[in-house]
């Protein structure tokens, strides 16, 4: 595995990811009916406030919708009100105001082909990383979702991802990581079987991620290819 040469960036977490699965290979993967107006795939580059694909469970089973990512709480007199909500920290989601209805009744799933971090060098440049499966080539992380209106009466729906304390070899590149969810869990965290999704907010097993370094370019919010994700050569 690559090591970062420098200590970890302590940036928001997981503020950009990767998806490249096509919408008929998350519905299959996921046992979801496809929605309407969908993220087109594949994205590598992902970006805060953008429509994003989620999983969420009704009594009639899993769908596939759009979501803006970026949760906007119910006393938010616009989408610009307050903090950009992106994450929701597992130690005090039952807790924060913002979150705490949504944890006990509101959870998604939200598919991933790889997330991204970045560190910084010894001048204060960021260096991104590539964090992706070690096997396989897709992941779940855990989400929450609530409907917001707006003053002039428009609903979005909007979503945060849930972020935990890092594993230790994830600790080489950020003291965060998104909690990511496999499919045995994915009925539970959604509500689907029963009570205990808390015990789901755990880091993922040492052995489930790798990364390595990635072209700058992904700093800024323009580029938008596969090159993004391969292995920066120097």
């Amino acid at each position: 595995m690559d090591k970062p040469a420098a200590p970890p960036h302590t940036r928001a977490m997981c503020g950009r990811f990767a998806l490249t699965l096509p919408h008929e290979a998350m519905a299959r993967l996921f046992d979801a009916a496809l929605g309407a107006s969908l993220m087109p795939t594949p994205r590598y580059n992902i970006c805060p406030t953008q429509a994003i694909t989620t999983i969420v469970a009704h009594d009639d089973g899993r769908h596939l919708v759009p979501m803006r990512w970026g949760f906007l709480p119910g006393w938010y007199k616009s989408d610009r009100d307050g903090p950009l909500l992106i994450n929701a920290r597992a130690e005090t989601l039952a807790e924060k105001p913002a979150f705490r209805a949504a944890c006990r009744a509101r959870r998604c799933l939200i598919p991933a082909t790889g997330f991204y971090e970045w560190t910084k060098d010894e001048n204060g440049a960021r260096l991104p990383w590539y964090i992706h499966p070690r096997h396989g080539d897709w992941l779940a992380f855990a989400g929450i979702w609530q409907d917001w209106t707006s003053p002039e009466g428009a609903t979005q729906s909007t979503c945060a991802i849930v972020t935990t304390a890092a594993n230790d070899s994830m600790a080489a590149v950020h003291h965060r990581m998104p909690v990511t969810l496999t499919p045995d869990n994915f009925g539970l965290w959604l509500g689907q079987k029963g009570k205990g999704a808390a015990l789901l907010m755990q880091p993922a097993p040492e052995s489930r991620f790798t990364f390595h370094r990635v072209d700058a370019r992904v700093n800024s919010n323009r580029p938008d290819d596969a090159d993004l994700i391969a292995p920066w050569k120097g």
